[in-house]
């Protein structure tokens, strides 16, 4: 049968959670994670759901992609689909087009992960490589040590700090205490922390969620940020140590982040807290004349 260019499906969202769990293991290349469909639920399970594509063959979704950004869509396949040829063509098609696609506008990017045939296609197609991320990994075989602060998990009563702490890290942040009850509602919510630091004075100063797929799958970190007012102190170590700590309790393999590489503070806060940078990952854009 042909391949199907959908949204969720009759289960919903909640069901591509799910799926995206089914699709996480360590050694994979990066790729969409149910965490960064958990992050998005901050703005409701509507907009979620208007912002998932996914690809079908048969009533089976073989690839999905989240509309981050109107022009930026993030994508993955299932580990069995990455080289299927009848998958690629009809994604780069759909990625491609001007009109029809998934696309509302010229403006174009996407990040696909390594090794897909899709990448290939749309490589060909005259898409070019975007500035370079840094993704790191921390294994969570062994114990994590201690943080060296008070952290906090918080909890309803605390989801105004715990905004607020995201919007000192992050100037154009509106994320709100409304807005992470929205996101506490949704289902990747469940296997999930945020978390707080606080400085000796008792201040929250900085803040983290962290996602978990399931036991024996990797986790990830997204976002991690600490307030202005408060950094160069060792505060986003701290805080990122108790990350892979809450990862390793909520049984994943592995603790996954990811930043711009010219963010080269946050990139040694990473490795200050026993993360390995990865090799260099970039997303496509799509080139001024597109196939």
């Amino acid at each position: 049968m042909a391949i199907d260019l959908g949204g969720p499906g009759t289960e919903g969202p909640s069901g591509i959670v799910g799926l995206l769990r089914e699709w996480q293991h360590d050694g994979a290349p990066w790729q969409l994670h149910p965490g960064d469909l958990g992050w998005h639920w901050r703005f409701g399970a509507r907009a979620t759901a208007a912002a998932l594509r996914t690809w079908s063959r048969d009533g089976r979704i073989l690839a999905v992609g989240l509309l981050d950004e109107p022009d930026l869509l993030r994508l993955t396949t299932a580990p069995d689909a990455r080289r299927d040829e009848e998958l690629a063509r009809r994604v780069a098609a759909d990625l491609s087009a001007t009109q029809g696609g998934v696309f509302a506008g010229p403006e174009a990017a996407a990040e696909v992960p390594a090794g897909t045939l899709v990448r290939e296609l749309l490589a060909a197609d005259g898409w070019a490589d975007d500035e370079p991320w840094a993704p790191l990994c921390r294994d969570l075989t062994d114990p994590v040590p201690d943080a060296g602060a008070r952290i906090e998990v918080v909890g309803p009563g605390r989801a105004g700090a715990r905004a607020a702490v995201q919007r000192g890290a992050f100037g154009s942040s509106t994320f709100t205490e409304e807005r992470w009850h929205t996101m506490a509602a949704g289902p990747a919510h469940a296997d999930a922390r945020c978390l707080l630091a606080h400085d000796d004075r008792g201040r929250a100063v900085a803040a983290v969620t962290v996602w978990s797929a399931g036991p024996g799958r990797p986790g990830l970190i997204e976002p991690m940020g600490v307030h202005r007012d408060h950094r160069g102190r060792g505060h986003g170590r701290a805080v990122t140590v108790a990350a892979a700590a809450a990862l390793r309790r909520l049984g994943s393999s592995s603790a996954l982040v990811y930043t711009p590489a010219a963010n080269t503070a946050a990139v040694a806060t990473y490795e200050s807290a026993g993360f390995r940078r990865l090799p260099e990952i970039r997303d496509l854009r799509r080139g001024d004349s597109p196939g």
